[in-house]
Parts: structure tokens; C-alpha cells; sequence
């Protein structure tokens, strides 16, 4: 690792239009403070003038003033339980003199950045009066970062950007320096919270609840200057791991007071902490059906003794059967998070979010919305991402995933595509924010649902890229830019990253950029798994084809291919009922073949090979048409790219080149596997006659 990493999306140059100007920055506070900071680093810079005055203050000639709204004058924005204060701005531009006022720091925060982004755009034009306001007060990534190094897993669990950017040897980093320019980053484009440690918590990293509390208040204070609160993950057996009692049974009183007393350690030493975050009864942690207690009674346990605090507990929802049976065709890993928590809405706690994945599987390059996030309407739920690219490349393969997200954010649980009454029905971005339109929802009637906000798994690392691939820096920019505004468009937020991250580089290296990224997600999905059959990956590290790598194993994540066709059915009337989890319309939608959508076909249905697509083509023609043009579509990346390579820094370029031949390796691998295994499983030629092994 070299000691001075890629400054990503924060360039010295990005801050150009800023630098050369005079501008004033007016309040008080801590992020008022870091906002001084950088503006005074920015003017020195680029030759403008910096003065930091009371509010209202001498600010006439001033071409920018970031400056707190004086009391009084404006009431702040509504926030969640548990949130953060008011982050909003305003932004006014009058004569090309800009003015960003917030009533509290964090906004003047935000602010600075927006004008960041916008550029000399921020300066130019007709004059403006806007109000910016995050969609949520909860944006939080959670890092999978290990404390001591597992002999499995590594130091960062899926973690595909070297080493963890909180430890090193056992412990908290003594050097937080590099931790700071993170926290700048992220701040840059809207988080506000972070989970510092992994939701399989070890016996090492458990001991940063009591032991090593004093080294997480030194990781909050790097954090807390730019405006983001710290989490902790936390074993639900910390009692036991931890307090040496013989239980953990949440209905214990002695556990519930060893609770207390320990989120009482924890704000004592932070008092800005943001809670706790627990994956319980999943894939072998602790919780509390050991002791025939529900979720909900494990969570309101903890939320009772972080509520003083006004504290949260993020309850992940990722609990099934990782010991199934593969015979036994009734059970459905994809039926379990709705199965386990839908009878729950309503008993949990204002102050637990019930974190969810986006699909009901982990993570795939194409899975359904999962049913639960319409399903809790009483529920705090949050929408859980993945950044890091477990499923989708490992941050080797160039894989943009703001369309995929933009579309999950989007999607409407009770309207179908084309519906007239479409934009009345409540969007997932809007279950997650409290900010849904009433609507129906079965069982309950009409309502609106609070609010759970955002969280996703980070991919970034000691890498002198942070990200490894530095492409895959794109990803950790849209997911913040989304979380703040679920509404923008992936693409132009492409477009928004390469601007700001290669500041005058030629056009060429941007469109170059843009043919690369925008459509890669699609791309990877055509030479890696079909039409949402899943998986297909190798076991345990989960890097690359391996078709029956899960076919017979305990995980729940099957294809069902046989000789006469492929797929797992979901549908009430002959299957494992999992399409009936779905309100209207999408139930009906998915129960039929006729109208399932392509691209889902095989997670809802076992069709033969010789099934006939919406596109036209066969289910078998298909497969071996989007590996063909999957593996056309790399080749074309890395022409576009090596056109202009030599344009952007040279270690930038050496290390997108050699990810670049990686993928074209790997799709290549993909292809043959895939179209070979279903060549041989159907006995049906590809049509074009290609190539198939």
C-alpha cells in the first residue's frame, strides 16, 4: 500500500471553482469547523480569499458564503428516532454570488460538497433559490473488517480491497490518518453512519464492546468531525462471550441488566454512538430462538437498554436454514425472511430498524424485491445493499451497479409496469423513508410507514484505490449519492463521478468512462447466471462458474436443471408458494409464466429448455446468446478503455488494465461453462452454430 492513496472523487482540482474565489464561512460548531478547514485549504490552494466571521457578518463582497441560518429565522426538518439532526441546506445564487445556509452544521456540511460537485456550475447561470434535504436521516455503511485476521475469512470478509482501514496486527490502527480522508470521502457524498466491524462477530471483535471501547471512541472522533456517527456490531451472546453469565436468553433479567450496564459503558465513552447492528439465528450466530424466543424479543431487549441514549439496533433480517436439505423441494431459503418476520410487524420496538436485503436469496446480479420490505407496514425497515461485489465481480470484473439499485429504489409493490395509477403507489425508496403516499397493504389497510432509511455493505479497503478495482469506486459514490436522493439517475451520477474524479481530463476519457461503466451491470449479468436462475458460483469464495457448485449442498440455493429444463417453482399453485408472498399485482405477475418477466423466469418457474421468451427466443437460445454477447461486450470495454488509457495516470491505468483482462478471462470461463453445461443438459445446439465445448 502506498502511504498517499487515490483521492478519488476529492482531487485537489475538484475544489478548483471554490479555491479562486472569496469566499466566507459564518457560524459556529464542529463541522462549521471542518467546513473552515477545507475551504481555507482550498483558497490557499487556487489563490482565493477565506474569512471565517460570525454569522451575518461582513459578508457583502463575498462570492460564496456557507453560513448557519441565524436562531429564530427557520425551524429545523423532521427527523427519524434515532437520526441525526436537521442536514438540510439551502442554496441560493444571485448575480453568480452563491449563498448555502443550514440551520445546523451538518447541513453547512453538505453544502460545501454540493458546491464541490456542481463546480464553476455552481457560479454560472440564471439565479437560484433550491432546498436540499436528505430523503433519510439513516445512510449507513457497514464494513465486514475483522480485527484479527480470520484464518477463513481474512481481515475484511468479502472484502475485495485489501486490508481493513480500522486494523492491523489485532488492533485498532495506531495511524488513524488515512481513516480521516475516508471519513471525507464518505461524508462527500452523504453518509452519515458507519458500522466499523463485521455482523459475524469473532471472539476478537467482540471484545470492542467492553476491552477495546476506548480504541472505538479514538475511531468515533475521526468520524464525528465529519458529521457520522459510529455502530457497533455486536454478538448476541455477548453475555455469555463477555459477562460469563450461562445465558443469553433476552427475557432473562440478569441479561437484560448486563445489557443496560453495557450501553451504558458504550455512551458514556461516545456519547454521539449510533447503536448497535446484529445478525442473530443466521448462518451459525447466536440468538434467540435457542432460547424460544422471537426476534422481536431479542431486539426490544437491546433497544430498551440503548433507548436512554436515543440509541438504534439494526436487526438484520437474513435469517434462514443455511442446513437444508436439497432433496427436500418444499423448502425455500427464499421464503424465510418473510416467513420469520411478517408475523413480527408491529411488535418491535420505535427505535429497531429491521435491516433487509434487497432480494430474498443474498445479494444475486438479479433477484425479485424481497416481499418483506412490503410487508412490515408498522415496521422501521431499512433496504440493505451490497457495494461490495460479492455476486457481481468481486471489484475484479468493471461492474456499475447504480442501475440496478436505482431500480430496486423504484420498484412498486402494488402496481404493475404500465399501470395508469403507478405514480400514486408508494416506491421501495419510499417504504425505506417514511415518505411513501398512502396505499394498501395487505392486511392493514391504508398507512404510512416510518421510516428505516439505508444501509449497505462497504467495498473498500487499504487499497491504494481503496477500492481495488478503481472503477468500483463509482459504486460507493452512487450508493451515497442515492441514499440522499433516491430519485437521481444512475447514469448521470456516472457521469457526475468521472467528472469529478478525472477533473480535466480530456472528453474522451469520460465517454470513454461512461461506454465502460453504464451498462456493465447488464453486461455481467449476460455471461454470468440467466434470466434469475442465481448462484452458479464456486463455493465458499464464490469467485467464478461453477454451475452445480450448490446444486446438492445444505445452502438453499438450487437450479433444478435437469434434462428437460431448468428452474425452481415458486408459485402457490404447484410450488414452494414464495410468489404469494407478494401483494397485488406482483403476485399474480409472478405466479404466471405467461406473464413473469424474462428476466426473473427461472427464480419463479421450472420451464423446459424450448420455453418461448417475451423476446422471442427460446429459454436455451437465450443462454447462449447473452454469453456470446457478454463476452463481445468485455472486449469492446477494454478497446474503449485502452483508447484512452494513456490519458489518466499511469498506475491508474496499469491496474484498470490488468482487472480489464481479468474479466475478459473470467467472462470467457463463464460463457464456456455455462453454455457447455446446458448444451450437454439439453442436448440442443446453439442455433448460429458457435463454438460450445
Amino acid at each position: 500500500m502506498t502511504t498517499t492513496p487515490h483521492p478519488a472523487w476529492l482531487p485537489d482540482d475538484a475544489f478548483t471553482a471554490i479555491g479562486r474565489r472569496r469566499v466566507v464561512v459564518a457560524g459556529d460548531g464542529a463541522l462549521a469547523g471542518t467546513v473552515a478547514e477545507e475551504v481555507a485549504a482550498a483558497t490557499a490552494r487556487f489563490g482565493g480569499s477565506f474569512s471565517r466571521l460570525e454569522v451575518g457578518d461582513g459578508v457583502a463582497d463575498a462570492e460564496l458564503v456557507l453560513t448557519l441560518t441565524p436562531p429564530g429565522l427557520t425551524e429545523p426538518g423532521p427527523t427519524e428516532p434515532g437520526a441525526d439532526v436537521d442536514e438540510s441546506f439551502r442554496f441560493t445564487r444571485e448575480g453568480g454570488a452563491v449563498v448555502v445556509q443550514a440551520p445546523c452544521d451538518a447541513g453547512l456540511l453538505h453544502g460545501l460538497f454540493h458546491v464541490v460537485r456542481l463546480g464553476e456550475a455552481a457560479f454560472d447561470g440564471p439565479d437560484a433559490d433550491e432546498t436540499h434535504a436528505p430523503a433519510t436521516g439513516l445512510r449507513m455503511l457497514d464494513h465486514w473488517d475483522n480485527v484479527a485476521v480470520h484464518p477463513v475469512m481474512g481481515q475484511v470478509e468479502r472484502g475485495y480491497a485489501g486490508g481493513s482501514l480500522f486494523y492491523d496486527d489485532g488492533a485498532v490502527r495506531a495511524d488513524l490518518s488515512r481513516l480521516e480522508r475516508y471519513a471525507r470521502l464518505l461524508a462527500a457524498v452523504g453518509i452519515n453512519r458507519v458500522a466499523i466491524n463485521n455482523v459475524n462477530v469473532h471472539a476478537r471483535e467482540a471484545l470492542l464492546l467492553t476491552d477495546d471501547l476506548p480504541e472505538v471512541a479514538r475511531v468515533a472522533a475521526v468520524f464525528r468531525r465529519w458529521g457520522i456517527r459510529v455502530h457497533l456490531a455486536v454478538s448476541f451472546a455477548s453475555p455469555i462471550l463477555l459477562g460469563g453469565l450461562a445465558t443469553s436468553d433476552p427475557l432473562d433479567a440478569d441479561v437484560a441488566h448486563w445489557w443496560v450496564r453495557a450501553a451504558a459503558r458504550v455512551w458514556t465513552a461516545i456519547p454521539d454512538f449510533g447503536g448497535f447492528v446484529v445478525k442473530a439465528d443466521s448462518e451459525g450466530q447466536p440468538g434467540p430462538f435457542a432460547y424460544g424466543r422471537t426476534h422481536a424479543d431479542g431486539a426490544n431487549m437491546l433497544a430498551a437498554a440503548v433507548a436512554p441514549y436515543d440509541g438504534l439496533v439494526h436487526w438484520r433480517a437474513f435469517v434462514y436454514d443455511h442446513r437444508q436439505d436439497w432433496r427436500d423441494r418444499s423448502t425455500d431459503r427464499a421464503r424465510a425472511a418473510y416467513d420469520h418476520f411478517r408475523p413480527l410487524d408491529g411488535a418491535f420496538a420505535d427505535n429497531v430498524v429491521v435491516q433487509v436485503k434487497y432480494g430474498p436469496m443474498d445479494f444475486q446480479v438479479r433477484e425479485p424485491v424481497s416481499p418483506v420490505l412490503a410487508a412490515m407496514p408498522r415496521t422501521r425497515i431499512a433496504l440493505e445493499l451490497q457495494v461490495t461485489q460479492e455476486y457481481t465481480g468481486q471489484q475484479r470484473h468493471a461492474v456499475y451497479l447504480g442501475p440496478q439499485w436505482s431500480e430496486i429504489l423504484g420498484f412498486r409493490f402494488w402496481a404493475a409496469p404500465g399501470d395508469a395509477a403507478a405514480d400514486d403507489s408508494p416506491t421501495v425508496a419510499d417504504l425505506a423513508t417514511g415518505r411513501g403516499k398512502a396505499a394498501e397493504d395487505p392486511g392493514t389497510g391504508a398507512w404510512r410507514k416510518p421510516a428505516g432509511g439505508f444501509a449497505a455493505v462497504s467495498n473498500t479497503g487499504d487499497d491504494e484505490f481503496w477500492t481495488g478495482h478503481p472503477f468500483a469506486q463509482a459504486n460507493l459514490y452512487a450508493y451515497g449519492r442515492l441514499c440522499w436522493d433516491p430519485g437521481l439517475d444512475p447514469s448521470a451520477l456516472l457521469d457526475e463521478w468521472a467528472g469529478l474524479t478525472f477533473p480535466g481530463a480530456p472528453d474522451a476519457v469520460r465517454a470513454a468512462l461512461h461506454a465502460v461503466l453504464d451498462r456493465s451491470w447488464e453486461t455481467y449479468e449476460q455471461y454470468t447466471t440467466p434470466l434469475g436462475v442465481g448462484f452458479m458460483v464456486r463455493p465458499g469464495h464464490h469467485y467464478g462458474p461453477d454451475v452445480d457448485g450448490y446444486e446438492y449442498t445444505p445452502w438453499g440455493t438450487y437450479h433444478f436443471a435437469d434434462r428437460d429444463g431448468i428452474g425452481v417453482d415458486r408459485t402457490t399453485r404447484t410450488g414452494t408458494g414464495y410468489a404469494g408472498q407478494y401483494p397485488s399485482p406482483w403476485r399474480e405477475v409472478y405466479e404466471s409464466v405467461e406473464t413473469c418477466p424474462d428476466e426473473l423466469l427461472l427464480f419463479f418457474h421450472h420451464v423446459p429448455y424450448t420455453h418461448v421468451l417475451h423476446s422471442g427466443s427460446t429459454v436455451i437460445q437465450h443462454v447462449y446468446d447473452t454469453h456470446f454477447e457478454g463476452v463481445e461486450r468485455v472486449e469492446r470495454m477494454i478497446e474503449a478503455w485502452s483508447a484512452v488509457s494513456p490519458l489518466v495516470d499511469e498506475r491508474l491505468a496499469e491496474r484498470v488494465a490488468e482487472r480489464l483482462a481479468e474479466q475478459l478471462r473470467s467472462a470467457t470461463e463463464w460463457r464456456d461453462q455455462v453454455n457447455t453445461y446446458f448444451l450437454r443438459k439439453s442436448g440442443i445446439p446453439d442455433e448460429r452454430g458457435r463454438t460450445i465445448y
